[in-house]
This record gives C-alpha cells, sequence and structure tokens, in this order.
C-alpha cells in the first residue's frame, strides 16, 4: 500500500461522529431528531472530529456536547455565545457550533446572543424552541404563548412571547433559517446552509417537548394541517403554500393578506422570497407571521455576506504587528506606552 494510500482520511459516517455516552433524554424528545440530523450533516460535510467544537449552556438541549464524538464543552447558564466567541478568535480553522435552548438563550443568554449576532462571529448558533423550560420541569419560558398554563404559572402565561428570528434579524443577522425537529430532509438542508455560512448563522428549529409542552407544534406538523399552516421559502420564488399549491401571500399597500390564486390573482401578484436582499425588511416581515393568521415559514429567511468580527481582529492585530515592526515580548510590553515611577521615600521607616 502506497504512503499517500495510508495517509488518506477515511470518510466518516454519522455513527462516527456519536460519542460513547449514553443518551439521556425523555424518549420521544424531539432533541433525538436533530441530535440524529446533526450527525448526519457533518458526515454530508465531512468536517473533521478534531476540527468541530460543540459549545452549550445549561438546559435540555445543552446536553448536546456530550453525544457528540467531538471537541465540546457544556458551559454555564447563557453564556455559550461569549466561549464560542473567544473560541473562533483564538482558533480560527475550527467549526464552532453553539446549541442552546428557547429558555438558555432568550432569558439569562439574550445579552451574549444578541452581541454575537451583531458582531457576526463565524460561528453557527442553533437554538431548539420547545416553549417551555423543560431541564427544570416546566416552567414557561421567553417563548411561550400568552395564556398558556404552566407549572409556574397554573392560570396562564401574562409574558409577551419572544420571536427568535425577529431578534435575531433585528441585530442583523447575516444567516437566518428556521426548520422542524421531524421534518429531517429540511432541518438537514438548513444545517448544511447554516455550516457553509460564513458569519454568524441562526437556526431556530421547533422541537416539541413530550413531557412538559407535548403538541406545542402540532399544527405544523400535523399530515393534515401542515400544508395550510407552513409555508417553506424558496429565493427567487413566490410565496405559495397550501395542499394543492393554490394560495398565497401579497402585499396590499404594506398589509400583507392571504389570497388564493385563481380569479384575477396570479402567482406575478405574489411577494417573491429573496434571502439575500442587504435590507433585512423582508426578512423581518416573515419572521413575524404566525399561525393562524397566516402560515409560519421555514427554510432560509436571510443569507447575505458581511465581514465577520474574527476576520477584522485578525486583520487590525497583523496591522498592529506591522506597525510595531512584529510582536513584543513580555518586558517590551510592560514598558512600552505611558509608563511611570513611583519613587520610594528614603526616609519612610520599615512598617511605615
Amino acid at each position: 500500500m502506497s504512503i499517500d494510500a495510508l495517509l488518506e482520511t477515511p470518510s466518516l459516517g454519522p455513527n462516527d461522529y456519536a460519542s460513547s455516552q449514553e443518551v439521556r433524554w425523555c424518549p420521544g424528545c424531539g432533541d433525538y431528531a436533530i441530535l440524529a440530523q446533526m450527525k448526519k450533516t457533518l458526515a454530508n460535510l465531512g468536517l473533521p472530529r478534531e476540527k468541530t467544537v460543540f459549545l452549550s449552556g445549561i438546559g435540555c438541549s445543552s446536553r448536546f456536547p456530550y453525544y457528540m464524538n467531538t471537541y465540546g464543552m457544556h458551559s454555564i447558564h447563557g453564556r455559550a455565545p461569549a466561549i464560542a466567541t473567544g473560541v473562533k478568535i483564538s482558533r480560527p480553522d475550527l467549526s464552532v457550533w453553539v446549541i442552546t435552548g428557547d429558555g438558555d438563550g432568550l432569558s439569562i443568554g439574550t445579552n451574549h446572543l444578541i452581541h454575537a449576532i451583531r458582531r457576526n462571529v463565524d460561528i453557527n448558533i442553533i437554538l431548539f424552541n420547545n416553549r417551555i423550560y423543560g431541564l427544570t420541569k416546566g416552567q414557561y419560558s421567553p417563548t411561550t404563548p400568552l395564556g398558556h398554563p404552566t407549572k409556574s404559572n397554573p392560570y396562564g402565561s401574562l409574558d409577551n412571547p419572544l420571536h427568535a428570528l425577529s431578534l435575531a434579524i433585528g441585530c442583523e443577522a447575516t444567516f437566518v433559517a428556521r426548520s422542524i425537529d421531524v421534518y429531517q430532509k429540511h432541518l438537514g438542508m438548513v444545517l448544511e446552509r447554516a455550516a457553509a455560512h460564513k458569519g454568524t448563522s441562526f437556526v431556530e428549529i421547533y422541537q416539541n417537548c413530550v413531557v412538559f409542552y407535548d403538541g406545542a407544534w402540532d399544527y405544523a406538523t400535523d399530515r393534515e394541517s401542515k400544508f395550510e399552516t407552513i409555508l417553506e421559502l424558496e429565493h427567487g420564488k413566490p410565496l405559495i403554500f397550501g395542499k394543492n399549491r393554490d394560495k398565497g401571500i401579497r402585499f396590499v399597500g404594506v398589509e400583507p393578506q392571504v389570497v388564493t390564486l385563481g380569479n384575477g390573482v396570479s402567482e406575478s401578484d405574489l411577494i417573491i422570497h429573496n434571502e439575500r436582499a442587504e435590507q433585512p425588511t423582508l426578512a423581518y416581515f416573515l419572521s413575524r407571521m404566525h399561525h393562524p393568521e397566516f402560515p409560519e415559514p421555514i427554510g432560509v429567511f436571510r443569507d447575505v455576506a458581511r465581514p465577520t468580527f474574527d476576520e477584522l481582529m485578525d486583520a487590525r492585530h497583523r496591522e498592529l504587528l506591522a506597525k510595531r515592526g512584529g510582536p513584543r515580548d513580555l518586558e517590551q510590553l510592560f514598558h512600552e506606552g505611558e509608563t511611570w515611577t513611583v519613587e520610594g521615600d528614603e526616609a519612610a521607616q520599615p512598617g511605615e
């Protein structure tokens, strides 16, 4: 066998990305489907395990790094985006993934989330949204619908829910997408698109918690209803949905309207999806379309190019090194810039 053949990296399958740890989620949890698709995605992309990092905060979803045969860290509540930023800046060659939930990422972690997004750090943020706190046994979360009863608020939540994609787009996210745990083919497409994007990729996944909020997304997954409640986005294509593909969305002035094709209404009257629009106006509008008034969009909302934070940081570092004639040693750093000397008092006695 030749040396080249010996050195050739063997292709990895999904099972090669599975760790030896026992997966400990509740039977039927949507996290299993996401885990399975993530392993398939990494295999399809051929990402080396030693070049891949999964970072998480606290929550059911945040057990994810244990189950991946890659580098990873189960970090502290809501701080995974900050840790991921440090990892990417120090090791730009790594593929960095943040796994978070609606509780972890949109409550205590919101501040870190929005700043990672606005900086456009080259990381992939995957937010599992099950509309409930699962790990801590069923309290209402930032995405729980208004009026929904939970263990911590049995008479119904009084909090207006936060919409994850609207928040991300408001932070000028360069890649925004949504999928659903049981839509395996669609989820795979979204994850591959996210991995290929240069900059912050923000993906929301509708995920079912079978114990504390079973059926939260039934309208989006039911075989009969999903055609009327979900709209799959395609770049350059009109916003069409329905079991017979006979319904669409158009603007009447500045207001959106659901219409039926025919009787004077054609595809040319409908809104054309443009995920590459520089201005995020259309993407934000799509993020505000919610069931039952409108079908909810899934797919890629926005995918635009912008310099990444880690690229800008590296360029700044190289520029400063060039200006200063190369790297400084520690002694030089201590004595450059504004320094001063504090003279001792010769008359002072020991202990004074």
